[in-house]
């Protein structure tokens, strides 16, 4: 039990160290760096509680630290910063980018500390039903694929996406299983969780989509200053929050922990709206609405990661499709039934006391490594990241990384279907709104629901 609890501690501060670092690299999106790193550790044999530590310490350090270019610099650290650019150019114009880090920051450490207990309660309210909605699974995969769709930027055309997506990854499969001997599945998720990349790669090398794509000058940026109002390393995230907006960012996370099905930006959006409204002073209508909006981004990934992960086992949200999937299927660690959608996952060989013990752990392990660094050091840090390390660079690392695992799984073979997806897939994203949850959620799809339609 002991040799758990450390190993556990470990990985999960080695998660929360690396995405700390990599939360200050703008454009670093959450698919692509924490999903392949995840699938790494659980391919490599980390036990369960290593793996669940690695991966919630890692979402809650980046959604941290992801704060630091969006208000210091004015550009979005991942996708989920971009529901907050408003609030942060406006505060930035205001001459306040500090106050603005400091009440995001603050906001993201109270939601996830509250988030895994409402999600982990929620998750043991709808496990006596797993065993029902396991015998439909492969028909509630299609209707789950269609909601998350309808909620993507996308919308009607994200839905009508996943019918070519879903016939194009079957008949992938049914190519390939004969000639590897049996099915692929890594190099499938590899593909659309770089999808985007692979996708402007191959436009930038066409003469038709170059143009468009190409920047005449370097791009400069402002670094905001940064200002510190408080004595020692650690800041009370209490303090630096008033009663309102603790309230405000409170209620956020325990809504936002109750949800698993809709995309975690829509829910962003949807409350922190919701807050601003009734909200009159234009300030701290702002310095609430960016804490709350911080704190959902932190909430929505904790929930819809457990929520399933602890109820029933199966990818059931866009989170839990996404940057969450090796949690659920990472063969031959991890996996999926395509024939009646049994399981063997950390669903199955965690407690649910397990999972809130470890859950807990990792959001404290992510707070007290991202929050204190970002408070003390973001700007600094953003210099740095700015003026020495390449973005291109650190995309370029997790294209070999999963260059690396395509091979493993499924050698030239496994590569092939990896660009293939990933070209697809990245058109259908760039050119439809179709996110990578709902690519996803295609995949399984095709997996659990196209054999039981055949029969």
């Amino acid at each position: 039990m002991i040799s758990t609890i450390l190993l556990a501690l470990g990985m999960g501060l080695l998660g929360a160290v690396v995405f700390s670092a990599i939360g200050l690299v703008s454009g670093t999106d959450e698919t692509a760096t924490l999903a392949p790193l995840t699938l790494l550790v659980v391919l490599v044999g980390v036990p369960p509680a290593g793996v669940l530590a690695f991966f919630l310490a890692g979402a809650v350090a980046k959604h941290m630290t992801h704060m630091v270019p969006t208000t210091l610099l004015g550009i979005p650290g991942d996708t989920m910063a971009v529901p907050l650019l408003r609030e942060a150019d406006l505060l930035r114009r205001l001459g306040v980018p500090h106050i603005a880090l400091h009440k995001a920051l603050s906001g993201a450490a109270i939601s996830a500390l509250i988030a895994v207990p409402v999600a982990v309660g929620a998750a043991a309210l709808i496990a006596p039903f797993a065993d029902q909605v396991t015998a439909v699974a492969p028909y509630v995969f299609p209707v789950a694929a269609a909601v998350i769709a309808y909620f993507s930027r996308g919308r009607w055309a994200a839905v009508a996406g996943l019918v070519p997506m879903v016939l194009v990854i079957a008949a992938l499969q049914a190519f390939v299983k004969p000639i590897n001997g049996s099915a692929l599945s890594i190099s499938f998720f590899l593909g659309i969780a770089i999808g985007p990349l692979v996708a402007d790669l191959f436009r930038i090398s066409s003469p038709l989509a170059s143009g468009s794509m190409r920047q005449q000058t370097r791009r400069s940026f402002f670094l905001a200053p940064d200002v510190k109002s408080w004595q020692g390393w650690f800041p009370n995230p209490l303090s630096v929050l008033d009663r309102s907006q603790k309230a405000a960012t409170g209620a956020g996370a325990v809504v936002s922990s109750l949800t698993f099905v809709l995309s975690p930006v829509a829910m962003t959006v949807l409350v922190g709206e919701a807050v601003g409204a009734r909200i009159k002073h234009a300030y701290h209508r702002l310095t609430s609405v960016i804490a709350v909006k911080n704190g959902v981004t932190e909430s929505t990934y904790i929930a819809e990661t457990l929520i399933p992960l602890v109820a029933i086992g199966l990818p059931l949200s866009p989170v839990a499709a996404g940057p969450a999937a090796p949690l659920f299927n990472a063969p031959p660690v991890f996996t999926v039934d395509a024939g009646g959608g049994g399981t063997h996952n950390l669903h199955d060989l965690l407690s649910t006391g397990e999972f809130l013990g470890y859950g807990l752990l990792a959001v404290v392990l992510g707070v007290v490594v991202a929050y204190p660094f970002a408070m003390n050091y973001a700007r600094p840090a953003a210099a740095w990241v700015v003026r020495k390390l390449s973005q291109e660079a650190v995309i370029g690392t997790f294209a070999g990384l999963i260059l690396v695992i395509s091979v493993y799984e499924g050698g030239l073979l496994g590569l092939l279907v990896a660009v293939t997806i990933g070209i697809f897939g990245g058109l259908m994203n760039r050119l439809l709104g179709m996110h990578a949850g709902v690519q996803f959620m295609a995949y399984y799809t095709a997996a659990l629901f196209i054999p039981t339609l055949l029969g």
